[in-house]
């Protein structure tokens, strides 16, 4: 049991994201998580904004809670038409982006915690996206003390040919490694790849008609996650 989760959701027209991780361990942290990630996933479903989803897992948190607990994260919407992409990020640790051969961190104003204050107005930011970029979304038990001498730009540097499957398995067991397989915060790890280019033609593998493809000459958002046993 633990207080991360990562989610996406891709369809023709868009990609949506979001990464979180609830203060504290076990099971309170665990419920908190839940509540948290279905709060976005109701949110989205009823075809929220961005600003309109954070609103609402934070007011569910609030109300839950009594601001007593807290939620960091990070929501995200991409626009796969326009290439174009939105952020939330309340107290979050920041990205890291794979860009040109160099890796840095993706410089974002910062907001407080879902579940704090219900009257807070948290901020959409643009997440600048160029064709190549990968896009590093973490939980800070990845920057934990043991954690910390883990290098992960060099890690994201050697990996930069790989699947971002394979990456977030490389940043998976090379924080293991670093903690002597002790982590002691829960460790996720959620990877974008961003090709951008125009619309495309694809054909099914199941047979389907040929049909057209928006955008999605980009995203590829596999995912994996560590967390202490």
């Amino acid at each position: 049991m633990a207080g991360d989760t990562f989610d996406y959701i891709l369809d023709r027209r868009t990609v949506q994201l979001s990464i979180t991780d609830a203060v504290g361990h076990g099971l309170d942290a665990a419920m908190l998580a839940t509540l948290a990630v279905g709060s976005l996933r109701n949110s989205r479903r009823a075809g929220r904004s961005l600003s309109g989803q954070a609103d609402d897992v934070n007011d569910d948190l609030v109300r839950h809670s009594g601001t007593g607990e807290l939620v960091t994260g990070q929501i995200v919407h991409i626009d796969l038409e326009a290439g174009r992409a939105g952020i939330v990020n309340a107290g979050h640790p920041p990205p890291l982006r794979l860009r040109d051969g160099s890796v840095g961190e993706v410089e974002l104003a910062v907001d407080i915690p879902f579940g704090i204050d219900p009257t807070w107005p948290y901020r959409v930011q643009e997440l600048e996206l160029q064709p190549g970029d990968r896009i590093v979304f973490l939980t800070d038990g990845m920057l934990e003390r043991d954690a910390a001498r883990l290098e992960l730009a060099d890690v994201l540097l050697k990996t930069r040919s790989a699947h971002p499957r394979e990456v977030v398995q490389f940043l998976g067991a090379a924080v293991l490694e670093a903690t002597n397989s002790d982590l002691r915060d829960d460790a996720t790890v959620l990877c974008l790849d961003w090709h951008g280019g125009p619309p495309r033609r694809r054909r099914s593998s199941g047979g389907a008609d040929e049909s057209t493809s928006r955008g999605l000459a980009g995203p590829a958002v596999p995912s994996a996650r560590t967390q202490r046993r």
